[in-house]
């Protein structure tokens, strides 16, 4: 440890406001730079005026009580600001994350006649069995579980015949923003023969699937 690392320690421990421990500092870094120029080496210095701890105990007892109160109610209330500001970032980064919904109609991004379009298709795509066409029209992430095979097993834990489809109904559709990007949701049920199944279907700003949920 060097000089300015020893006297940083100590003004760090003294209980006092800022321009009394600007002053102390001042203080024993002259006194230090004195007696190293009459030929006294740092760490002898250092070894002779004790360790931190004891100097720093030193000064707090020549600070008046009421100094120390100041400083220890100071010192919290940092603590208090810092650990509130914390939080408020904490707040903002946790609802810029959350999925906010907005209104179809107020969207920039997208219109209620273009999803509803989209999400027919997708449900015709569905219908037909045409799943390399539905894929092509999915994000990557998507794609994966557009098969056959995994929408047989999803198709089948509702019912073992639907039957044909026999109409749309009325399509819900919002628009969700997470994470400054933009999506369209909707719900639309489907009647068919034997059975009435309702989609949720989201798109991306390019109008791509990017979730599938049927129930």
């Amino acid at each position: 440890m060097n000089e300015t690392q020893y006297v940083n320690a100590i003004t760090r421990r003294i209980r006092c406001s800022r321009s009394k421990k600007k002053e102390i500092k001042k203080q024993l870094a002259a006194d230090i730079a004195l007696r190293t120029r009459q030929g006294e080496s740092a760490k002898d210095i250092i070894s002779q005026m004790g360790s931190i701890t004891e100097v720093a105990d030193s000064f707090n007892e020549t600070i008046p009580a009421r100094e120390q109160k100041l400083y220890s109610r100071n010192k919290l209330l940092k603590i208090l600001f810092s650990i509130t500001l914390a939080l408020i970032l904490l707040v903002m980064a946790v609802y810029w994350m959350l999925p906010k919904g907005n209104d179809i109609a107020d969207s920039k991004y997208f219109s209620q006649t273009q999803v509803e379009a989209a999400m027919k298709h997708a449900v015709e795509l569905l219908d037909a069995g045409d799943y390399a066409a539905l894929r092509e029209t999915a994000i990557t992430q998507m794609q994966s579980v557009l098969t056959k095979e995994s929408m047989g097993q999803v198709k089948d834990g509702l019912s073992d015949d639907w039957g044909g489809r026999k109409q749309f109904g009325t399509a819900y559709i919002a628009e969700l923003v997470q994470k400054n990007a933009h999506f369209a949701v909707g719900e639309i049920t489907v009647t068919y023969e034997n059975i009435s199944v309702t989609y949720r279907l989201t798109f991306d700003q390019d109008m791509r699937l990017a979730g599938l949920y049927i129930r």
